[in-house]
Formats: structure tokens, C-alpha cells, sequence
């Protein structure tokens, strides 16, 4: 068992979503950093969907009440388990009456917790996340709060004495610091065709800004005004994380994790599926950067992306000084 010490509602129990029911009217959901949550699995030797900690706001504090072992990924966050400092994307032990602390962010936003074995809460639909709109999933539909405890699944974990962790290169360089753009590729959507010429320029040539309206559903950017070609109605359709709508203001808003599962709004592009967790780590105030890429870029970027956590599920790309687990 785990007892919540210090949190915030945004976080909450989270495993890898309930794909499926989009036409039922339920967001797919799940880590919005996905990748994170999978890997922080593997280090563990769970399935790569066991339900996990999402963090997005810090401090973040929990005691052990059982010794067990425990993954963090994701954000670059400074660690401490007790006085023992950890760096992130790192697995190690913890022990009964030990406290973790995951500080705030020097870069990134969200930060994932695994335990050996996953945590042990009911499956809804076929998954364990938390859907604070429908106010179910997780731990009672909502976010985590001082006192929660939560139960751990059996398991045996044996890791290397002094840990291990995961060095993937392009997480080295997550732009998220205000001096950079983060770079997203982007596939044209339904409506492109729709928006000035001006409009479809402005898009990719210049930067937009997250603000402050930014949350699992979605991140509400600011930039130049994108306008229509002529006044639109749409019936309300289908979206999915990634895509990007334009409501009259002329400001796009980019769907997320928890995104509604139709809209009206027309919309100028999608973000590609192997880009999102770059979304799910830019903080509020990061500035974005739209590339339009074809098909068979975005085909090719999620394939590569899926081998690579196929091949981290059957070996550890451990950090240098590490020593293998035997």
C-alpha cells in the first residue's frame, strides 16, 4: 500500500486508456504522455498498461507501507526517497515507512509513477484510468488527495542495488524551455482547405504560445488570427487527441488525452500520434511550432516509435554505470 502525503487534484491514476467507446460518447483518455508510462512499466517488468501515477502538479509526496519497487519518468523532476537523491527515468527500491518526493519540473510537466505490479484498483470498461469527466475509473473518478491510500498488486521486482534507468535520446533534448519552440508534426485535417491562404502560412510559419487555458483536454494556444474563407457551420463530428480545431476566436485549441469525443469547430490540422507525448511535456507559456509532414512520415514516425518500446519490453537500455540485473 501507498499513502498520498502531498498532491493536487490534476493528478490522478492513470494507465494507457480505454480505447473503443469513442461512439459511446467516452474519451479515450489515459497517461497523456504515454510513452513515459509504458517505459516506466518495462523498467519494472509490468505490462507495459499497468495502471501508474500521472503528476502534473508538484510537490508531489507519497509514503511506502509495503517495500516495493517503483519507476519515475517522464518530467526532468529532482527525486529524494528519504535523504537518497534519484535522477529521472530511474527505477528503484523503496521501503516500508520510506517517503518519495518528486519536485517541480526543471523541464517538462508531467511526471509518471510505476509500482511493481501496478496498482491494484477495479478495471472499468478495460482500464484503469481515472475519466474525471465521467467521474469514474482511478480512485473514485477523481483526482488523488491527501490520505488517499491505494493498494499494490503482488509482485517481485529485482532490480540492480543501485538502480536502474532508461536513456532514450530524443527525451534528452525535450523542448520545453521558453528559449526554444517545441517542433510538432502535423497532418492537414478535414477542414484546411477551408482557411485562408494567409491562414494556412500562418499556421506553420509561425509560433503559438500555450496559455493558461490548458488541461487534459486540451491546450487553448495564442497566436495569429486563422481565419475561414467564408462563415462555416459544421454538424458536431469526431476528434481525436492531436487534433487541432479552430473556434470563431481564430485561436486554435489542440485536443488532448481527454479530449470530447465530437466537435463543430473546423479543423485546420492533427498533430501526429508520435509527437503527442511532446505536447503532454510542454508546460503552460511553452512556445509550439507546427511541420506539416506526409502520411507516410507520420506512418513511418509511429512505427518506429511502437519497435521502440516493443524492444524495451524484452531488453533495458540501461544508463552507463549501471550494472545490468543479472
Amino acid at each position: 500500500m501507498i499513502e498520498i502525503l502531498s498532491t493536487g487534484l490534476p493528478n490522478t491514476v492513470q494507465d494507457l486508456g480505454r480505447p473503443g467507446y469513442l461512439a459511446l460518447g467516452i474519451s479515450h483518455g489515459g497517461a497523456m504522455d504515454s510513452q513515459a508510462l509504458a517505459i516506466a512499466n518495462f523498467m519494472l517488468g509490468n505490462d507495459r498498461s499497468a495502471a501508474g501515477l500521472e503528476i502534473a502538479l508538484y510537490p508531489f509526496r507519497l509514503k511506502a507501507h509495503v517495500d516495493t519497487a517503483l519507476a519515475i519518468t517522464g518530467a526532468d523532476c529532482p527525486i529524494h526517497i528519504d535523504d537518497r537523491r534519484y535522477p529521472p527515468w530511474w527505477a528503484t527500491t523503496i521501503r516500508a515507512g520510506e517517503t518519495l518526493l518528486v519536485e517541480a519540473p526543471r523541464a517538462g510537466a508531467r511526471s509518471y509513477i510505476a509500482f511493481a505490479g501496478g496498482l491494484d484498483l477495479p478495471s472499468v470498461m478495460g482500464s484503469r484510468a481515472t475519466d474525471v469527466k465521467g467521474g469514474f475509473g482511478g480512485l473514485a473518478g477523481r483526482g488523488l488527495a491527501h490520505g488517499d491510500r491505494l493498494q499494490l498488486n503482488s509482485a517481485v521486482c529485482p532490480l540492480p542495488s543501485t538502480g536502474l534507468g532508461v536513456a532514450l535520446e530524443e527525451r534528452q533534448i525535450t523542448g520545453n524551455a521558453t528559449d526554444s519552440a517545441i517542433v510538432l508534426r502535423v497532418l492537414p485535417a478535414a477542414e484546411f482547405d477551408a482557411f485562408t491562404a494567409q491562414a494556412q502560412a500562418a499556421f506553420t510559419s509561425s509560433e503559438w504560445k500555450i496559455t493558461s487555458e490548458a488541461n487534459r483536454m486540451g491546450y487553448r494556444l495564442s497566436g495569429e488570427t486563422l481565419s475561414l474563407t467564408s462563415p462555416m457551420e459544421l454538424l458536431s463530428h469526431g476528434i481525436v487527441p492531436g487534433t487541432v480545431q479552430v473556434p470563431p476566436s481564430g485561436q486554435p485549441i489542440v485536443q488532448l488525452a481527454d479530449a470530447n469525443t465530437c466537435g463543430g469547430y473546423p479543423k485546420i490540422a492533427t498533430v501526429i500520434e508520435a509527437d503527442l507525448w511532446r505536447l503532454a511535456q510542454a508546460p503552460i507559456g511553452a512556445r509550439l511550432r507546427f511541420v506539416p509532414v506526409s502520411i507516410e512520415t507520420a506512418t513511418q514516425a509511429l512505427r518506429i516509435a511502437r519497435q521502440q518500446l516493443d524492444a524495451l519490453a524484452g531488453a533495458r537500455n540501461i544508463r552507463p554505470g549501471c550494472p545490468r540485473p543479472a
